[in-house]
């Protein structure tokens, strides 16, 4: 079946866009010569939608975190000095009232065993397929949401915690590459965004069942926030079991090609899928040469995708997105709102996130990356600069901002956070995933995951202590961090909007800094196969 006329109205909505923002972005293909044959078909559609609920354990993990974190019966039980820092000290600073390295050693730790996780997870994404890495990813974080709502000790709550890393660095680690070999060059971009859209609503979820679980007296509230999670990585486990394993994985595993073939007819819609097919089968050859990719991802013909694996994750870190996500409640309490007023906007800030993400996603194969890019960064930069600006001037270490500054700041945070879901927050999963070459894939997802882990275990862990010390500036901070890694989007991010996954390299070997570090060998290997493409760029 056939869902192309549904991608037909997303070209009529963006073409005002495209019109005052393509000129920051570079030129590509925009013939057919470089698409294999193939329509979207709903086996392709249901299969992403069910890998894409792994976003959800990673949303809601983070929605729910910094919402119980800031619920009484949860500090009195695991964490009583910050409750009575933040009860009874009327002498402490505003900025300084959540200040605990054990609360926020129990939120990095998550990020600490996801990034160990993720390496285990390359090599059996990579041996054994991104379908198994997936489902241990699942079962991981159902046994730690278990332990987690039934803790009675700091120490089984840690447990549990660990167990929800190990699961969502596992998820992380495989179903972004899954919906990139899943999905159709054309359309890689919206099916890829799914995954950032089931964060969203993981996020959206856990703020909703927090708001509510927080007027349940004593131990009940928490337990049902902690223990819900349980729910989508069931949802995960059972729709991956019937899940089909991607081309690119069945070859890069030995299996039989003539099953591949059945299987990719079946997933492409078409029988012409030869192109394609001969494709995977030379990128499984150079793959198999290939017996240790990362040491082999160290060579300088693979520096620009080890740069932007590393860079890309690091940067969607600095944004200050984690400070939002994790410790939103927390924020909204320092600047003078009650509990429940303070997870009621927390609420507002995911279905903003949400909603702006879906947006996202229907405009992103049309416009190309960098223009989303762009948009967003630009719009997180002035949002941060403002909050800053106006905690400066008018947030002092005791009291709080008036009803009308609240205000200003609550919407400038919602702003912030609808800009990073329509850029930063997707566009990472997405352009990481879609980069390297099979021989590295594996790896270099690997490396952007346990990156982006290990920057949010090393700023969640020192975010309150530099909201107590450095204050407003912490948004100056993070806004210097929002302009530079545009800059780095604009001089050294090239647009892969509508290249096959497979054929990736020749946007490196035409990129006017990159290029240098691809081997001669490789150039003239993709300059003479992509002859048609290259005429296109000039």
């Amino acid at each position: 079946m056939r869902l192309d006329s549904s991608f037909m109205l997303i070209d009529i909505s963006v073409l005002q866009l495209e019109g005052t923002l393509m000129a920051v972005t570079i030129a590509i293909n925009t013939n057919e010569d470089l698409q294999y044959n193939g329509k979207v078909t709903w086996l392709v559609v249901l299969s992403c939608i069910i890998a894409a609920t792994g976003g959800l354990l990673f949303g809601y993990d983070t929605g729910v975190t910094g919402g119980v974190t800031s619920m009484e019966p949860f500090l009195k039980k695991f964490f009583p000095g910050v409750y009575i820092q933040m009860k009874e000290d009327t002498k402490i600073s505003n900025y300084c009232k959540f200040d605990s390295q054990l609360l926020t050693s129990f939120a990095s730790s998550l990020y600490v065993t996801s990034l160990i996780a993720s390496f285990f997870a390359a090599s059996m994404t990579r041996d054994y397929g991104r379908k198994p890495s997936i489902i241990t990813g699942g079962v991981a974080f159902l046994i730690g949401a278990t332990l987690g709502g039934a803790a009675q000790n700091i120490y089984m709550l840690t447990i549990g915690r660990l167990l929800l890393g190990v699961g969502i660095g596992f998820a992380n680690q495989s179903v972004p590459l899954y919906l990139s070999e899943m999905a159709p060059s054309k359309f890689r971009g919206a099916f890829n965004f799914g995954f950032q859209f089931c964060v969203n609503v993981g996020g959206l979820v856990a703020t909703l069942i927090n708001y509510g679980t927080e007027k349940i007296k004593g131990d009940w509230g928490w337990r049902i926030s902690l223990a819900a999670a349980a729910l989508p990585a069931l949802v995960l486990v059972v729709g991956a079991l019937f899940l089909p394993e991607t081309p690119n994985s069945l070859i890069q595993q030995g299996c039989d090609h003539e099953k591949i073939k059945r299987l990719l007819q079946k997933i492409r819609g078409t029988d012409d899928v030869e192109e394609e097919l001969n494709d995977l089968v030379t990128a499984s050859e150079t793959s198999k040469a290939i017996k240790h990719p990362f040491k082999n991802i160290l060579q300088r013909k693979y520096r620009p995708h080890l740069v932007v694996s590393v860079a890309i994750p690091f940067f969607q870190q600095v944004t200050g997105i984690i400070v939002i996500s994790f410790y939103a409640p927390i924020l909204f309490m320092t600047i003078g709102s009650g509990v429940s007023a303070s997870l009621l906007a927390t609420v507002f800030l995911a279905v903003f996130g949400t909603c702006m993400t879906f947006m996202s996603s229907l405009i992103v194969d049309k416009l190309g990356r960098r223009v989303v890019f762009f948009v967003g960064g630009i719009s997180m930069f002035i949002t941060q600069m403002m909050i800053g600006g106006i905690m400066a001037a008018k947030l002092g270490d005791h009291g709080a901002l008036s009803k009308g500054y609240s205000f200003l700041v609550v919407v400038l945070i919602c702003v912030y956070t609808a800009a990073f879901a329509f850029s930063w927050g997707p566009l990472a999963w997405l352009v990481a995933s879609e980069i390297s070459p099979l021989e590295i894939r594996s790896a270099a997802q690997s490396i952007n995951v346990a990156v982006g882990f290990f920057s949010s275990a090393l700023i969640s862990q020192t975010f309150l202590a530099m909201l107590c010390h450095l204050k407003y500036a912490t948004f100056f901070f993070f806004g210097t961090w929002v302009a530079l890694m545009t800059g780095f989007v604009y001089f050294l991010l090239p647009e892969t909007k509508n290249v096959p996954i497979e054929k990736m390299n020749i946007i490196w070997t035409k990129h006017y800094f990159w290029k240098n570090f691809i081997s001669d060998g490789q150039e003239h290997r993709d300059n003479r196969i992509h002859e048609p493409f290259l005429s296109s760029h000039g």
